[in-house]
């Protein structure tokens, strides 16, 4: 049996695998290719997560993966540190659990003919906006009103206020689309 590929931007066309139609609620529940490998690589990499640190819990010396595990845990806490401090380590957590969802989904690029759900746009500017919605809500229940101190520099005559505030505010909304864009055309480009 052969597999021919007519077209080589097949591979990121998304499917309906699994379709559900509801006359209750007038709704149509549908699982697509792209929901699918989003359910398997959280699945794996949380199933690879457990097993490489309960693998050699009781051992001095731990596995290569677990090694690698806690190589990149020690990276992601380091950048963690220098960028908001260490007395904010409360959202490494999310940060990390971002960082391995991101490499999985990439990883699985590497795989010919696979498909790549972070080739879609869809998955990188959701993530992006979400992250972005959620730093600005941590934002305004640290600093309260002092939040808009972001948008102004420090030293800025009154006149050019509403001006720059203007163009903090697109270039701080845009950095959460240029994000999300940046990751999906990267990993779309090949």
């Amino acid at each position: 049996m052969q597999i021919i590929i007519k077209n080589p931007l097949e591979q990121f066309e998304i499917l309906d695998l699994f379709s559900i139609s509801t006359s209750l609620l007038g709704y149509r529940f549908v699982l697509t290719n792209l929901g699918l490998y989003i359910i398997i690589i959280t699945v794996l990499s949380c199933c690879i997560s457990i097993w490489i640190t309960s693998e050699n819990n009781k051992l001095l010396l731990h596995s290569y993966g677990s090694i690698v595990l806690e190589s990149i845990y020690a990276t992601i806490l380091q950048m963690v540190r220098n960028q908001i401090g260490s007395y904010n380590e409360k959202y490494l957590s999310i940060i990390f659990t971002l960082f391995i969802f991101i490499l999985f989904n990439n990883f699985t690029g590497m795989v010919p003919y696979a498909f790549t759900p972070t080739s879609h746009l869809v998955l990188t500017l959701s993530l992006s906006i979400a992250v972005f919605i959620g730093v600005t809500i941590i934002g305004f229940k640290i600093h309260k009103l002092t939040f808009f101190s972001l948008f102004i520099p420090t030293g800025t005559p009154l006149g050019l206020v509403p001006l720059l505030v203007a163009i903090e505010t697109i270039s701080y909304t845009a950095r959460a689309i240029s994000l999300g864009l940046r990751l999906g055309c990267n990993i779309i480009a090949g």
